[in-house]
Formats: C-alpha cells, sequence, structure tokens
C-alpha cells in the first residue's frame, strides 16, 4: 500500500466520522435514535450525491463495515449465549421458520407479479425472509429494551434466521447452477453446520475457561480485550475456511465467552469498539443508498418495502403466536422484525454474481433496505400501542386461547415429564455430543498422525507406522468412545425411576446400551479400516474385542470421568459465581423462572431526592409496585429491608416485580434524581500579587489572618527567592513576598 492509498483511507474514515457526528447530534437533538444519524451521514457522504467530500475508496469502507458486523455479533453473542437460544429454541424455530415460508413464498409471488423471472422470484423470496440482526441490536441498545421480555426471543429468532439464511444460500446457489432442486446438498449442508457448532462449542467451552482460569491473576482490562478480540477473529477466520460467514463465527464465540465467568467483563471492555465498528457500517449501509436508481425503479421499490414490512409484520406475528408466546410478545416480535437485513445484501449479490439477476436488482435491495432501517425504530416504538388497540379490541375468548396461562412455561414441553422422554433425550444428547468429537478426531486424526510417522519414523515400514499410528489414533479416542458407550451420567437418573416402575423396562433400556455399543464400535471399525482393510472375520474379531473392551471400560470409568466433569464444572461456572455474588436475584430467576418475575438492581444517586428519608417514604410501592428485598451497602447487604431503613448514596436496590412494574421503578428513580450543573463554579478564581507595606497580610500570621472565613486560602509564597506551597498556619508574611491566593475574586483582591 503506498503512503497515498494510506492518506486516503484515513482521509474517508476522518468524513465518516465526522458527519457521522454531526448527524447524530442533529438525531439526538431531535429525539430520534441515532441509527436514522448514521444513514443520512451515509446518504450525505456517499459519491451518488457529492454535496461533501466524497468516499474516495468504498472498498476499503465496505471492509471496515464488514468488521463493524462482526463486533456487532460478537456483543451479541455476549449477550445472548447459547443457554438463552436453547431455552427459546423451539419457539425462535417456530417464529423464524413461519417468516422464512410465509416469506419466500410472497416474495415468489411478488416476483412473478412484478415479471421477473422465474429465478429472481426465488433470490428475491430469499432475500426477503431475512430481517436485520444488526439494526435490532443497535435499535434495542439504544432504546433499552434488552431486558423486555420478548427480547430473548427476538435474538433467539434472528440467530435461526442467520443460520437459515447460509442454507439458503447454498440452496439458491446449486438452484442456480444446476437449475434443480439438490434436498441432498441441503441436508449435508444442515448436518456440516450442526457439526460445526457443536463441535466449536464444546471445544471452546471446554479449553477457553481453563485458559482464562489459569491466567486470572494476569488478565488486566487490556490484556482480556486483546485475548477476547483475538479468540473473536480466529473464531471468524475458522468460520470463514468451513464455509460460514464471518458473522456466525464471531456469534459463536461471543456465545462461548458469555458462559465464562469473565462474560460481563469483555461486554464493558468491547462497548467503545462495538459503537466506533457500528457507526462504520451503519454510514457504510446509507452510502449504498443510488439516488439515480430511486428515481429510475421508485415503483419497484415502493412495492418490495411495503410487501417486506408488511409481510414479515404478519408472519413473524403468527409465528410468535404459534409458539404459544401470547398477543404482547407476539405484536412486538412482528414490529421489531419488519426489516431487511445484512443477509438481504449477500443473497441480492450472490444472485447477481450467479449472472441469474439482473445488475438493478441489488441497488434496489439496498435501497429497499435502508428505507426499512429507517422506518424499524418507529416500528418498534409502535409495538406498545398496536399491543393495547389489539387487546382492547379482539374478543376475549380469542385472547384467552392465545395468551398463555400465567406461569406456564411453553418452552418446556409436558412430554419431559415422562421419564421415557427424558430418558430417550440424554441418550441422543450423549451420543451427538460424544460422536461429534469422535467425528471430529477421526478427519484430523489419520492425515496428522501419518504425516508425523513419515518424517519421525522413516525407518519403520510403512505398515508397522500405520500401526502405531492405529494405536495412537485409538488412544485419543478412547476416552470419547468410554464417555459415548458406558458412561451414563444423567441417564442412570431416569433409568432407575423405569426399572421400579415396572420390571420389564429393562429390555428396552438393555436395547438402547446396547445401540450405545454398537455406535461405539462402528466408531472404532471405521478408525480400524482407514488404516488397513478387514475382512468379515476381522470385522466379526474387532465386534468382540471392542465388547470386551467397553465392558472392561465400565470397572473403570470413573478414571476418565474427569473429563466430563470439567466440562460441567466450566458450563455451569458463570452461573455458580453469580449464585456467590448475587444470591438473591439468582434464587429469584432459578425459582420463578416461568413468570413474569424479575430483578432489577439500582444504584441511588447522590443526587436523588430521598436520600436519608427511609424506605417507607419513597413512592417505589405506591407508584410501581415493586418490592426492595435487598440493600448493598458497601460490602454489607440488608436482607429484606423493613421500612425503617434509611436510603443513602451509593447504596445499590434490588427490586422485584414484574417487567412493567420495574420499568415504572426505574422511571421513578429517574424523575427523582435532580442532576445539577457539575461545571467548575464561576465564583473562583487564583490571583497572584507582590505585598506591600499597607497589604493587610504584611507583618500577620497565616493563622492571624484568619482568611479561610472570607472564602480564600494561600496556595504558594514566593519568599527570599524561595517557592513555600500550602504554608503552616505560623507563616509570617512580609512585604515584598510574592503570593498566589485562590477564592472567591473580591475577598482575593482585597488581601492582595
Amino acid at each position: 500500500m503506498t503512503m497515498s492509498e494510506e492518506l486516503h483511507l484515513v482521509a474517508d474514515l476522518a468524513v465518516i466520522l465526522i458527519a457521522a457526528g454531526v448527524f447524530t447530534v442533529i438525531s439526538r437533538a431531535l429525539k430520534q435514535p441515532l441509527i436514522l444519524g448514521y444513514l443520512i451521514a451515509g446518504f450525505i457522504v456517499s459519491p451518488h450525491l457529492g454535496l461533501l467530500p466524497a468516499i474516495t475508496s468504498t472498498e476499503s469502507v465496505n471492509q471496515w463495515s464488514e468488521i463493524g458486523i462482526i463486533f456487532l455479533l460478537f456483543a451479541l453473542g455476549l449477550e445472548f449465549s447459547f443457554k438463552k437460544l436453547l431455552k427459546v429454541g423451539s419457539s425462535a424455530l417456530i417464529t423464524a421458520g413461519t417468516i422464512c415460508i410465509g416469506m419466500f413464498t410472497v416474495g415468489m409471488v411478488a416476483g412473478n407479479a412484478l415479471g421477473w423471472t422465474m429465478m429472481e422470484s426465488l433470490f428475491l423470496g430469499g432475500l426477503l425472509s431475512m430481517s436485520s440482526t444488526t439494526v435490532i441490536i443497535k435499535a434495542y441498545d439504544e432504546m433499552g429494551l434488552k431486558k423486555k421480555p420478548w427480547a430473548p426471543l427476538i435474538f433467539g429468532t434472528l440467530v435461526v434466521e442467520d443460520l437459515i439464511a447460509v442454507l439458503m444460500m447454498v440452496l439458491l446457489s446449486t438452484l442456480a447452477v444446476s437449475k434443480q432442486f439438490s434436498g441432498g446438498e441441503m441436508i449435508l449442508s444442515l448436518a456440516r453446520l450442526a457439526f460445526f457448532l457443536i463441535l466449536w462449542f464444546l471445544v471452546g467451552l471446554y479449553l477457553i475457561p481453563i485458559l482464562l482460569k489459569k491466567a486470572r491473576l494476569f488478565l488486566n482490562d487490556e490484556i482480556l480485550l486483546i485475548i477476547s478480540i483475538g479468540l473473536c477473529f480466529g473464531m471468524v477466520a475458522l468460520a470463514q475456511y468451513a464455509g460460514f460467514s464471518s458473522a456466525l463465527g464471531a456469534f459463536v464465540m461471543g456465545s462461548i465467552l458469555a458462559e465464562t465467568v469473565e462474560g460481563e467483563r469483555i461486554e464493558k471492555l468491547l462497548s467503545g469498539i462495538k459503537n466506533l465498528f457500528g457507526a462504520i457500517f451503519f454510514v457504510s449501509v446509507g452510502m449504498m443508498v443510488d439516488p439515480a436508481v430511486i428515481g429510475a425503479h421508485w415503483g419497484t421499490i415502493l412495492i418490495i418495502a411495503i410487501i417486506a414490512v408488511g409481510g414479515i409484520l404478519l408472519f413473524s406475528t403468527t409465528g410468535s403466536l404459534l409458539a404459544g408466546k401470547g398477543l404482547d410478545t407476539s405484536v412486538h416480535v412482528g414490529f421489531t422484525m419488519a426489516q431487511l437485513g445484512e443477509f438481504s445484501f449477500i443473497i441480492a449479490s450472490l444472485g447477481c454474481s450467479l449472472g441469474v439477476m439482473r445488475d438493478f436488482i441489488y441497488p434496489v435491495i439496498i435501497t429497499v433496505s435502508v428505507i426499512t432501517t429507517f422506518t424499524a425504530p418507529y416500528m418498534i416504538k409502535a409495538g406498545d400501542p398496536a399491543s393495547r388497540w389489539l387487546a382492547r379490541k379482539l374478543p376475549a375468548s380469542f385472547l384467552a386461547r392465545i395468551n398463555p396461562p400465567q406461569g406456564e412455561d411453553t418452552e418446556k414441553s409436558k412430554a419431559e415429564n415422562n421419564e421415557w422422554t427424558s430418558l430417550i433425550k440424554s441418550y441422543i444428547i450423549r451420543v451427538v455430543l460424544y460422536g461429534v468429537i469422535l467425528i471430529a478426531i477421526s478427519i484430523v486424526a489419520k492425515p496428522l498422525l501419518t504425516g508425523l510417522a513419515e518424517k519421525l519414523l522413516p525407518f519403520l515400514g510403512e505398515k508397522a507406522r500405520l500401526a502405531i499410528c492405529l494405536a495412537v489414533h485409538l488412544l485419543v479416542m478412547s476416552p470419547f468412545l468410554y464417555g459415548l458407550a458406558v458412561a451414563n451420567g444423567s441417564i442412570n437418573t431416569h433409568a432407575s425411576k423405569l426399572l421400579k416402575e415396572r420390571a420389564s423396562n429393562r429390555w428396552p433400556i438393555l436395547s438402547l446400551m446396547v445401540f450405545r455399543i454398537f455406535i461405539a464400535i462402528g466408531f472404532i471399525l471405521a478408525a480400524i479400516t482407514s488404516y488397513f482393510h478387514l475382512g468379515a472375520w476381522g470385522v466379526l474379531a474387532v465386534i468382540v474385542a471392542g465388547l470386551a473392551l467397553l465392558y472392561a471400560g465400565k470397572m473403570s470409568v470413573h478414571k476418565i470421568s474427569w473429563l466430563e466433569k470439567r466440562f460441567m464444572e466450566n458450563f455451569k461456572a458463570k452461573e455458580e459465581q453469580e449464585r456467590k455474588d448475587r444470591p438473591v436475584t439468582s434464587s429469584v430467576r432459578e425459582k420463578m423462572s416461568g413468570y413474569d418475575i424479575q430483578t432489577e438492581i439500582a444504584e441511588v444517586s447522590p443526587d436523588f431526592a430521598y436520600i436519608g428519608k427511609p424506605l417507607r417514604e419513597m413512592p417505589f410501592r405506591k407508584h410501581s409496585g415493586i418490592n426492595v428485598i435487598k440493600i448493598q451497602r458497601g460490602s454489607s447487604n440488608i436482607l429484606i429491608p423493613s421500612g425503617n431503613e434509611p436510603i443513602f448514596p451509593g447504596d445499590k436496590l434490588v427490586a422485584v416485580g414484574t417487567a412493567a412494574q420495574l420499568e415504572a421503578f426505574n422511571k421513578i428513580m429517574e424523575e427523582n434524581t435532580v442532576m445539577h450543573n457539575s461545571s467548575e463554579d464561576s465564583g473562583f478564581t487564583v490571583l497572584s500579587g507582590v505585598l506591600t507595606e499597607d497589604s493587610f497580610l504584611s507583618g500577620k500570621t497565616l493563622r492571624e489572618s484568619d482568611m479561610r472565613k472570607s472564602g480564600c486560602m494561600i496556595l504558594s509564597v514566593l519568599q527570599n527567592d524561595k517557592l513555600i506551597t500550602n504554608p503552616g498556619a505560623d507563616f509570617l508574611f512580609g512585604p515584598g513576598d510574592t503570593i498566589w491566593i485562590a477564592g472567591e475574586p473580591k475577598s482575593c483582591e482585597w488581601f492582595l
């Protein structure tokens, strides 16, 4: 890169950030979302408009914006871990599936109606199915909506949509190239995606917490931030190498780090970087709007924008209702999801690069996406009044059917209470998790071991080297083979209950156990046959030997159970740490998880209007309905405080209530905190002068002057070429002394 190009990059960033700063200030002054300021800034500085010094290298800006997407998705993963995704898994899957199927169909119909080709219509259906993860994250962050009860479902749905987008790109690419549907290709892509996600999560959650724990004494903020970003970019590179998007890799690493004890600390450290690159991303989106395209295809743009907003709103609301989430949550999900996202750009770009879409379609989709991004904050705000209006207008009988009863946890299937279902679920989880690890070992082991053997053991024959490689291969696999076939974990609990209920249950339980054993033997056979050819008798011998080894392993399975134990310790470390640090909050969350009961921690500002007054005089209970169940004061905790307990600055109040009650509580805290002007007092000055015979201070000591009563104090005195700072009370002033005096201006002048 030449020096000139470097300067162009710096100039482009300067234009982007200055424009973003100016227009976000204007947006904030007009009480508009910051996203709109970023988009307008991008439109103003784009080469299409030419009003201001335009960007010289849009390619460089696009690279920076891709980094912005990475940081935004990394931050989302830190806030929304895999545990939360699994908790809303079925609901998110139903909602995302409804959106994608519905919008894919609508897009195909709309494309045909617009006179587009069948392939263009298919791509239109695909790109209309994707909402914007980055826009929603930014909007919810600005509006303080991340703790709303519907937020986890929205974030889970966005993640599922991103996963569906990866599959959809494979499907559409196959259709564009081969002109025929390949179900096998799509199933293979789905299996590959599931395999890598499980493998990354297992390996990451096993290794990363251990490494962070070992280095904890040396992890200051700077080192932790560098390590976290390094891990993020490492996973991004790994995801791209495996054929997935960089955004998926960033989200996965964020989710892994979110399960560590350092997750919240990393999230705080990352906030400034996320905001910087997020701004560059949104400005780059605004730069994509071309006025010429809008003028030439404004009718098509308007039609697609209406279809996108209206269709996604309808299908996302319907999907959430089908998932049993009730009217209020479903309406908020619908109004939040109603815009096009980043994968829409990618799918449209893919169609153009494959030559199955005309060139004008890409800028049309970009313009539609920007329009829906403009409307997104207002759509999100419209969720509340729309929900209240529908609650008033819809029949009570209909509302009773669609709203789940209070306390019903729709994420927990009733079948989970059935021991057979729980037993089979435990078997499947164990087989899948250990199977993924064993497959990964099988993929990596042979090329790695044979390569090392050729370098390190060149004096041995080929068969001898292969035998050694096979022995090492099986040795590495052995703990996981025992975990798959022999170790039981939670399976024993369910099996014991079933055996007590009915003795005949032993036969199906035994069948499941034998099934696991034969899967393990299958892995052993696959490993052996990858090195040597086996005949029928050889396969039989391996099966018999495998059964004997696995049976023998049952006697010593406790020796390798530390792997599983360590993984579970890492998996539960964050919750255990939270139980120690926040016993009240974690207890309420665990015991009341099926209800709209939450906790909120609010720190009392020194400017709070009720400082020093007892808790009973606070307006909390009367105007919000919350209860204060704990007061954190320094290192001490006051549990279930009485009404006579006074409130002091710095106290942390732990309040419990519904989401609406806690929102009202936060509003009360904000309204009763009077912010004073923190600027320096204009009545303060520092003056200097030389004392004369007639000066008040001449011949007096500092104690005799009694200056502090007048609001003044001596900072320094230059006496006989010696500077004395903060002179003592017995210091004697004399003519010719140079003094520096601070305080109220008129008083200080009098002393001089």
